[in-house]
């Protein structure tokens, strides 16, 4: 039994989100169909990727991801279905592919060259990506839906400035509970730390000099910062949203100077 997740910007008011999964369980009544996500913002690669390299690889080696952003007819559009680290991916060939890849090499990319029924000419996502993500799922090869390609869209991500004694990151991503969560990630920190001590910097001259292990490690109201379970650097804050009380939103920036000892 195959296992398709789902990550869209569809939302849970329309009709939209009901009609996609409609289409997996009629092709493949079978199907563990998982819900990853359908609040991604409009058309926000950049959020899709970063929900989706958090969360793939709790799911089993062979389980396909359909992406669900910026789908809609292109004339230009080319729709994609990649193989990496044992996961299948598919959506529309808009730069996620390469967000989601960063530095890394697919196992196997392809351009789907399934039919477009033209019935469903301004939603593929019920039509081409749903028939690709269905037959892989139950078993399929890719090659048998597409052309084998060696690049897609190149669209990657702002990366963290860094010298010797400091790294200038950004916020990247803001959880339903308010933490902060920036680019900079567990090995970056440890490569340029090097033991040393250090003081994150942010918004209104805020700041924090120590590495926490877990939320409650501070007195509630407290802010602190960690490693949370997507190993990027988190500011939190225990029993309160850090982006509300400390100002901080998508975009900004912070700084980690780190002190000789």
């Amino acid at each position: 039994m195959g296992v398709i997740t789902l990550t869209t910007d569809l939302g849970h008011s329309d009709f939209y989100q009901a009609a996609l999964k409609g289409s997996i369980i009629s092709l493949y009544p079978e199907v563990r169909l998982v819900d990853i996500t359908h609040e991604i913002p409009s058309f926000d690669m950049q959020r899709a990727a970063f929900v989706l390299k958090n969360v793939y690889t709790f799911f089993p080696k062979g389980t396909v991801h359909l992406i669900g952003i910026d789908t809609v007819f292109k004339e230009d559009n080319r729709y994609v279905a990649m193989k990496f680290n044992g996961h299948y991916f598919v959506g529309a060939d808009n730069g996620i592919f390469s967000i989601i890849l960063a530095d890394k090499e697919a196992t196997e990319i392809v351009e789907l060259n399934l039919m477009q029924d033209l019935k469903f000419l301004h939603f593929p996502l019920v039509d081409i990506l749903t028939k690709a993500a269905c037959h892989i799922a139950k078993g399929g090869k890719l090659l048998e839906i597409g052309e084998k390609i060696e690049e897609t869209v190149d669209r990657r991500t702002i990366q963290p400035s860094v010298s010797e004694d400091s790294i200038h990151g950004r916020v990247v991503y803001i959880d339903s509970f308010g933490n902060v969560i920036s680019n900079i990630s567990k090995e970056l920190f440890n490569k340029v730390q090097k033991g040393r001590k250090f003081t994150l910097w942010f918004k209104r001259k805020e700041s924090i000099s120590k590495l926490s292990w877990h939320y409650s490690e501070v007195i509630e109201g407290e802010k602190l910062c960690l490693f949370g379970i997507s190993d990027y650097l988190e500011i939190a804050i225990n029993k309160g949203s850090a982006s509300k009380l400390l100002g901080l939103k998508h975009g900004e920036v912070i700084r980690i100077d780190f002190l000789d000892n």
